[in-house]
């Protein structure tokens, strides 16, 4: 859950490179067969450009039984749960009932305090963007320790934790920085935007993002689980080494109560259902003109020569040349991406059920520099 589309600018970035292929994605394939031979135990991806569809797999989706991917896999998609967050943001917006520019403590008294910490000082749209300077709860060591090693993984996978537990984690460490001067990616925005969503609406961010997001898309892979520990049908297994090392065994990690992740990373979706809620979103189908503009609007992600963070998504630019709208996810067992051209014509949506090899940026380079 810590993943987010800096992470797979890391590997966009290199040399110059030709000009997209033209759309036999053959690149794409070898770098999904690429990731397979790297120690991915299997790849599912969906390619949607204009009209068309395009799928492929590798690899397995089962180790024991040896059963293949499917296209029509579903699988945990991380922090892609935050485009989704902050469209409803940007939509309620656009309604007139918050501003961006709202101190969070407007909505969320006495929620960010102690250890420096200050909700009068930090903005809405600091939240989205990470310019917040708010810890992130996921580094904390006993979290990573509870629930990413492990001994305290299989002893705690089934928790439930609310998102006022998560919030006292980050508030029990100091600001990161004072709101605003600079940029690091935080978990705990995402909790605290899906707080404020409830606050303004009345109604959990899992219920506005049904009714406002998946229900008129009729995204019908995609899903809020809650505390719900399995992943529907179709799907395939999501392994994990479960240490700092990426050379011990593999473990089955594919359920645990998602409510750790909270509104920062707990969706289920397919590849399918990502391309369309990606091209809907940049296409304009889901944000009037101002608000997507204001999602698009980007601050330097730290150090990285290659991404822009937007609100709740990055901007990409590629070796080519070309530049992409995207993020990508990671939870236990399951690392995920989907990315899509300014027109939201040309997207491209896909899942490692291994969360310790594998290179997301060649899949993404394969697709739109055709190399």
């Amino acid at each position: 859950m810590g993943a987010t589309a800096v992470a797979l600018s890391v590997a966009l970035a290199g040399p110059a490179t030709a000009a997209p292929a033209g759309g036999d994605h053959a690149a794409t394939r070898q770098a999904i067969k690429a990731a397979v031979k790297d120690g991915v135990p299997g790849v599912t991806a969906t390619v949607r450009d204009g009209g068309t569809a395009w799928s492929a797999t590798a690899g397995v989706g089962n180790l024991r039984t040896g059963a293949p991917r499917s296209a029509d896999d579903r699988y945990r998609i991380g922090s892609i749960t935050k485009t989704f967050v902050s469209t409803v943001l940007l939509q309620l917006e656009a309604e007139g009932r918050l501003s961006l520019d709202d101190k969070v403590a407007k909505w969320l008294p006495g929620v960010v305090e102690g250890n420096g910490n200050d909700g009068g000082k930090v903005t809405v749209r600091q939240l989205m963007n990470h310019t917040s300077g708010i810890f992130n709860y996921t580094a904390d060591d006993d979290f990573g320790r509870t629930y990413f090693l492990k001994d305290g993984f299989f002893q705690h996978r089934y928790d439930t934790r609310t998102p006022a537990d998560l919030v006292a984690i980050a508030m029990s460490h100091k600001p990161d920085f004072a709101p605003g001067t600079s940029w690091n990616y935080s978990n705990t925005n995402y909790v605290l935007a899906g707080m404020v969503i409830q606050k303004v609406t009345g109604h959990s961010y899992a219920t506005e993002i049904r009714n406002r997001i998946i229900n008129p898309l009729k995204l019908k892979a995609t899903s809020l689980p809650g505390t719900r520990v399995m992943v529907p049908q179709p799907s395939s297994r999501a392994y994990s080494k479960l240490a700092e090392e990426t050379t011990g065994p593999t473990y089955d990690v594919t359920n645990l109560n998602p409510s750790l992740a909270s509104s920062a990373g707990e969706m289920i979706s397919d590849s399918a259902d990502l391309d369309r809620f990606y091209s809907a979103l940049l296409g304009g189908k889901l944000l009037p003109p101002k608000q997507l503009n204001e999602m698009k609007t980007t601050v330097p992600a730290g150090d990285s020569p290659t991404t822009r963070y937007g609100l709740g998504i990055s901007d990409i630019t590629l070796p080519c040349g070309i530049h992409i709208w995207g993020h990508d996810g990671g939870i236990h067992g399951s690392s995920s991406a989907v990315v899509t051209t300014p027109d939201g014509r040309h997207s491209l949506a896909f899942n490692f059920n291994g969360d310790w090899s594998g290179d997301a940026g060649a899949v993404v380079v394969g697709e739109f520099c055709g190399e």
